[in-house]
């Protein structure tokens, strides 16, 4: 059995992150709008896997609901096998709008995660320190965000959402305001961070490549309700290189992705 193969086994038996029939409907004047239906996913600790779909499919709601953000209509969450019926304390959050504080330095939007939690100063700057220059971003700390690239403020968000030590990484299209060069550099930057600290994350995103890049499984999202229809074991070596995406195993996942989402 592949590498892959095991670690959906583990997600399964032992899932860290857990949604089972999840529905989520609205209702407008004297309608229902069903969004998502039966939505049934497992992730272990330490995965890595991707929500790809077409547009309007619901990927961002399953996020906000693994988080506690949304209450699901039907169905159950839950995280560490407890149920998620508030919004998780224990978990970092990336959306595609960086969110920083431009009246705050670097390393103080980083720092904001410690404040809110009551954390000790001391250890926290030490470990946002540590964060920002495994992110590449040692002597940008008393720097300003309109100071940076776009790329550079996307991983000052990542280090923030790091900084608590979250058992649960969720990205909502964090690269896709991105250009090409410096969304596949980010990709490069969040496998080598994600590689350093493992934690479970969970990645919405509209690109294929990035989806195979990232991934130890990519979920595939159909719409009109969005749900689950296919999920992709992605069995390639890690680190993984941009040079990679020129294989024929890369290609064949890009192909094999595209075809579950009934893109030509």
């Amino acid at each position: 059995m592949s590498a892959a193969a095991l670690v959906a086994d583990a997600a399964t038996a032992h899932a860290q992150v857990r949604l089972s029939g999840v529905g989520k409907s609205y209702r407008r004047a004297a309608t229902t709008f069903v969004a998502l239906e039966g939505i049934d996913l497992a992730v272990a600790r330490s995965e890595f896997v991707s929500i790809i779909g077409p547009s309007g499919c619901g990927k961002s709601t399953v996020l906000l609901i693994m988080a506690g953000l949304v209450a699901p209509t039907q169905g159950s969450v839950t995280v560490d096998a407890a149920p998620v019926n508030a919004p998780l304390t224990n978990v970092g959050i990336v959306f595609q709008r960086d969110l920083l504080f431009d009246w705050r330095t670097v390393l103080g939007n980083v720092l904001l995660q410690a404040e809110v939690r009551g954390l000790d100063r001391r250890a926290s700057t030490e470990r946002a320190l540590g964060l920002l220059a495994q992110a590449g971003l040692g002597g940008f700390e008393n720097r300003y965000p309109w100071e940076l690239s776009g790329g550079m403020r996307q991983r000052v968000a990542i280090c923030r959402a790091l900084l608590h030590r979250a058992d649960l990484l969720l990205l909502d299209e964090p690269f896709g305001a991105l250009d090409a060069l410096t969304r596949d550099q980010m990709n490069l930057d969040l496998q080598a961070i994600w590689g350093e600290h493992r934690t479970t994350a969970v990645l919405v995103t509209h690109s294929i490549s990035e989806a195979v890049f990232l991934s130890d499984r990519v979920f595939i999202m159909g719409s009109r309700p969005g749900r689950i229809v296919d999920t992709l074991a992605i069995d390639l070596p890690r680190p993984r290189t941009v040079e990679m995406r020129e294989t024929e195993a890369f290609v064949r996942y890009q192909r094999l992705l595209r075809e579950g989402i009934g893109h030509p």
